[in-house]
């Protein structure tokens, strides 16, 4: 039995286990729909939460970024598991008590305003489009690697998958799929780490094996990190536990992922499936749990990864290169250019490079395309060794020959260490769940924000359930539709930093404005409105100017970064002038009616306490 039909079979059953349980949990009310009508057990909601949390973001590009940048990839664990916290502690408690499902419901009622409602379905809008990018670009790669396709063919496959179990099911649907999927993603990532973690360190925790030494077969031992720095160092890139960044900017990335995580709109609605507040911090204390075998065990992937690669690879003829090159060149994953015409593949970091600055550049890229550009998409055009040919022109400036997208790493860890091809295939199932099972979620709240708070709060309040969810699902469909064009034509070349961009515009914009008006009688609408907008346009202007050309190709350059902080951080800024304009705005305004101060005070008072009164 070859591969790639282990990986079918794998892939089927899972398949089949999660449509089956979506067709089973259809929503047949508006209840069920939004929230699963209430009744999930918290340990359940636990799971379906991880699950949602591990998107593809963190589960196929995470490693990839801590295996290419080392110590500074270590931002996005930071930020979002101390985001989880925030959230749990902060946010949805009190949302829950408050009773409001969806950040612009909170947001409309709390500030009394149709107009705040309208800017936060927007927000919510712009947020969740974002992210799906990010997660439609993994469904892409994923679906790619797996049967040998272009992205744009393994895009249109994952997003139709996506659109039925999320607008058949809805949130019931999607709730009992993700508890699935998260049995799926903890095996599929935990078992290639403990096989590869004995093979490089003689260890069977990985973690234990990352601290450890580096015995692979009879060589002697010692320290995998020292082992690390040296192999990195030695062929010119900077040791893997030094920072690559600055201190401001790492801070700026930090706190907006920790900050956008408390503010975004899919993970806030997950804890309205539960029956009550108490049930809120058991099912959120679970989910921290499920989180941590995940999170714990993405830095030994990234680490092991890194070694595999320049061991396996530095210094190889070509000719003799192990399979899964081709593979990955294939997909358009890796890309080899013979420099020096030797037929040795040679790998080199920014501090080998002949001249000017520091890089190592395998190819120019077209425009802003960061990735190979082939003649054909056929295997017709090869060069003397066998390599494909590249369209783009070759960066002579330095000697690094091998180009590798970071969110490929865990997909083509197991194949560097040669691990049995049944854990390939159960790390191919737990790929393609963890790109999906974000993406519903995602589409699910942006389908709910304009079916639920813009149309029937705002526009047609006379709207029936059936009308509603109709809505609902249409809104899906076009939804999905925006997100396969930026999956196939990404704002960013690895799928975290897009997410990233999401987080920014999430801490930007609702972060204030949900704590504001959770711990601040005084905060009112004109404030709360002010806040948001400028918070966000702010945040959306400088990602847009540096990520995107323009018209007449007018793109930032780093060099005009404020305080270098890239766009990735940018919302951090963006999060304190909302915070600032809202606070000047309410000070010069007057107040929120005193039912509205009462009603913040009261979410505070623990059940069966008594109302809040004056004294």
């Amino acid at each position: 039995m070859t591969q790639d039909h282990l990986n079918f079979i794998f892939i089927g059953i899972s398949f089949a286990i999660y449509i089956g349980i979506a067709i089973k949990s259809r929503a047949g009310s508006t209840k069920e729909y939004y929230t699963a009508g209430g009744g999930v057990s918290p340990l359940a909601n636990g799971m379906a939460t991880a699950a949602d949390w591990m998107s593809a973001a963190t589960f196929i590009s995470m490693a990839g970024v801590v295996a290419a940048d080392g110590y500074a990839g270590s931002r996005y664990l930071m930020g979002w598991t101390g985001g989880f916290v925030l959230l749990t502690v902060l946010m949805v408690p009190y949302l829950r008590k408050f009773g409001k499902a969806t950040v612009p419901d909170f947001v409309g009622d709390r500030y009394y305003s149709k107009t705040a409602r309208f800017v936060a379905v927007l927000s919510a809008i712009f947020i969740c489009m974002t992210y799906i990018m990010g997660q439609m670009n993994g469904v892409g790669v994923v679906f790619a690697q797996l049967f040998g396709i272009s992205l744009t063919k393994g895009v249109l496959i994952g997003a139709s998958i996506v659109f039925f179990y999320a607008g058949i099911g809805g949130m019931k649907g999607i709730t009992y799929t993700q508890v699935a999927q998260y049995c799926v993603m903890a095996f599929a990532y935990t078992i290639p780490a403990i096989f590869i973690a004995l093979a490089l360190t003689g260890n069977v925790i990985p973690q234990l094996g990352l601290i450890g030494n580096y015995a692979p077969g009879d060589a002697d031992p010692v320290p995998f990190l020292e082992k690390l720095n040296n192999i990195n160092t030695a062929i010119g890139f900077q040791e893997y536990t030094a920072s690559k960044m600055s201190t401001l900017n790492m801070f700026c990335i930090t706190a907006v992922l920790m900050c956008g995580t408390a503010g975004l709109p899919h993970v806030i609605v997950r804890f309205f499936t539960v029956k009550n507040v108490s049930a809120v911090r058991t099912s959120a204390c679970w989910t921290l749990a499920f989180i941590a075998v995940i999170y714990l065990t993405a830095p030994t992937i990234g680490a092991f990864s890194r070694v595999n690669l320049i061991e396996k690879l530095n210094g190889v003829s070509y000719q003799q290169a192990p399979d899964w090159l081709k593979k990955f060149e294939k997909t358009e994953q890796m890309a080899w250019v013979d420099k020096n015409g030797d037929g040795i593949i040679n790998i080199y970091g920014p501090k080998a490079a002949f001249e000017g600055k520091e890089s190592n550049s395998v190819f120019i890229p077209f425009e802003n395309d960061k990735k190979p550009q082939y003649h054909a998409a056929e295997d017709t055009l090869e060069a003397e060794h066998g390599q494909r040919l590249l369209k783009n022109k070759v960066d002579t400036s330095n000697p690094n020959e091998l180009w590798f997208g970071k969110d490929i790493m865990v997909m083509a860890n197991p194949y560097m260490a040669g691990l049995p091809m049944w854990v390939i295939a159960l790390l191919m199932a737990g790929c393609i769940a963890a790109a999906l099972s974000t993406a519903a979620g995602l589409l699910l709240v942006l389908s709910t924000s304009i079916s639920h708070d813009l149309m029937k709060k705002i526009l047609k309040p006379d709207l029936s359930d059936k009308e509603e969810v109709r809505y609902a699902r249409v809104a899906s469909f076009l939804a999905l539709a925006v997100a396969v064009y930026f999956g196939i034509n990404p704002p960013s070349q690895f799928i975290a930093k897009t997410v990233a961009f999401a987080f920014g515009l999430a801490a930007s914009s609702f972060f204030p404005t949900l704590l504001m008006g959770i711990f601040s009688k005084r905060m009112n609408r004109e404030g709360a409105i002010a806040g948001m907008l400028c918070g966000i346009l702010f945040t959306f202007g400088y990602i847009i100017y540096f990520q995107f050309k323009l018209f007449l190709y007018i793109e930032g350059a780093p060099d005009q970064l404020l305080l270098g902080i890239t766009p990735e951080g940018i919302g951090f800024i963006g999060m304190l002038i909302n915070f600032a304009v809202a606070c000047l705005v309410s000070a010069f305004t007057p107040a929120p009616p005193q039912a509205v101060q009462e009603m913040v005070e009261n979410i505070h008072i623990p059940s069966g306490s008594g109302e809040a009164s004056h004294h």
